[in-house]
């Protein structure tokens, strides 16, 4: 007979951001999750101890490893993004090249948008330099210069779902389907939309990562990073031999074939996280998991302020140009409608007239804005990015980012939008 008792519906998503991954502490009844502010964790006897060294029981054995703080901070992360689990790091930048460490070999080629972060570019080029693997960037505007840069060799596509200052946003559904047709993976740094913006796995994306250092934390007192894998790309379909064939890094476990849809974690935990050490602190774990039960809220407030700013900006005579997808004449604009409804992200570019000279005067003269480098926090933020985040990068890289000699990068906080557009009113005036 069947079960004829109505289903539970599923949680939304605010109410998933609080409790995901949280349960009342079983010993003392707390009802916040506690930090274990531990190094190691005392075993059961020799068999259990044994059995989670060899993958055949899940246990915490060292903190380098897994720690129950940092797991719920996992599995809230995994739930909000729909994923099969999820992997901290101890940044944005480490999780990013774990993930890329985990997946290579030499020889390897991958496909990255030229619209990215600073760091993550020079991470890309000279980490990938080191380990024998070609990099292209594409113009993430153009499905067909992804598609013309596939090669034989090409094992994965990277890109943010919005651009690092530029405000690009990916049509993520058409560079899956590219990235599928080579059997390879795509994967997104979702750090700008979170996913109380924009869930990359629903249109096709295999792979998140994670700065949880920006809006995840929200108050700019922890540095952490995470990879969310949704689950069902298949590792074994001759590509991937690193995951799917015998380890020789774990007495020839093959990761795919015994895990299943969490082969790629279980790799990414047991060897990467092991051997590269970059873990996520506990209590950094306790923060960042704390911030999340606030993200829808301050998402709101975040994309409010900056529609407010960013249609406010494009107005004034000083500047030459605003960079905000949010825009109704931005070109992303109905990308931004599929894929950002809840909209475009807090975090974007202007550009004034007086070039490099008007950009640090303007920084200068600035009272409530804070100049510093970092996006994400409830306080608004301002940066000049040619000569600090991006400072690294060639002239041609510079443009391809979207990135000018004027051009300033903003980080709307949670201030009253007026406050805001008062203190950015007064300092263009002190330029003219």
């Amino acid at each position: 007979m069947q079960d004829q008792s109505p289903k539970k519906p599923p949680f939304g998503f605010a109410t998933r951001t609080i409790h995901a991954g949280a349960r009342p502490d079983p010993t003392t009844g707390a009802r916040t999750q506690p930090i274990y502010q531990t190094t190691s964790f005392v075993f059961e006897d020799s068999e259990s101890a044994a059995a989670y060294f060899n993958l055949q029981e899940y246990g915490n054995t060292y903190s380098r490893i897994m720690n129950p703080t940092v797991a719920a901070f996992e599995e809230r992360l995994a739930n909000l993004e729909g994923g099969a689990g999820s992997v901290a790091f101890a940044s944005g930048l480490a999780a990013q090249a774990a993930v890329f460490v985990t997946i290579l070999e030499p020889g390897d080629h991958v496909i990255a948008s030229s619209a990215l972060y600073g760091g993550t570019v020079t991470q890309l080029k000279h980490l990938f330099r080191k380990l024998s693997v070609e990099l292209s960037f594409v113009n993430p505007d153009d499905p067909g210069a992804w598609r013309g840069a596939i090669k034989a060799n090409t094992k994965a596509l990277f890109a943010e779902t919005i651009g690092n200052p530029g405000g690009n946003v990916l049509d993520i559904e058409s560079v899956a389907a590219i990235a599928h047709d080579a059997g390879a993976p795509l994967i997104i740094d979702n750090t700008f939309a979170t996913a109380a913006l924009c869930r990359p796995f629903e249109f096709g994306a295999d792979v998140v990562v994670y700065s949880a250092t920006k809006f995840i934390g929200g108050h700019g007192t922890s540095l952490g990073g995470a990879v969310v894998d949704k689950g069902d790309f298949d590792w074994s379909n001759g590509r991937y031999p690193v995951i799917a064939n015998a380890s020789p890094a774990y007495h020839g476990l093959k990761f795919h074939e015994t895990f299943g849809t969490y082969g790629l974690l279980m790799k990414l935990r047991t060897e990467t996280l092991r051997d590269l050490g970059a873990a996520l602190s506990p209590f950094n774990a306790f923060l960042l998991a704390l911030g999340v039960e606030t993200l829808p809220l301050r998402m709101r407030q975040h994309v409010y302020n900056a529609n407010e700013v960013a249609n406010w900006l494009a107005r004034h005579p000083q500047v030459s140009r605003v960079s905000y997808p949010g825009l109704a004449t931005s070109p992303y604009a109905a990308l931004v409608k599929k894929y950002l409804p809840q909209g475009a992200g807090a975090v974007f570019c202007f550009d004034l007239a007086g070039g490099r000279t008007a950009g640090t005067q303007f920084i200068a003269a600035l009272e409530l804005f804070s100049h510093l480098a970092n996006v994400g926090d409830a306080k608004s933020l301002v940066i000049h990015p040619a000569t600090t985040t991006h400072r690294q990068l060639s002239d041609s890289e510079l443009a391809a980012a979207g990135i000018g000699p004027g051009t300033i990068r903003l980080s709307m906080g949670l201030e009253d939008a007026a406050d805001l557009i008062s203190d950015l009113d007064q300092s263009l005036r002190r330029l003219s």
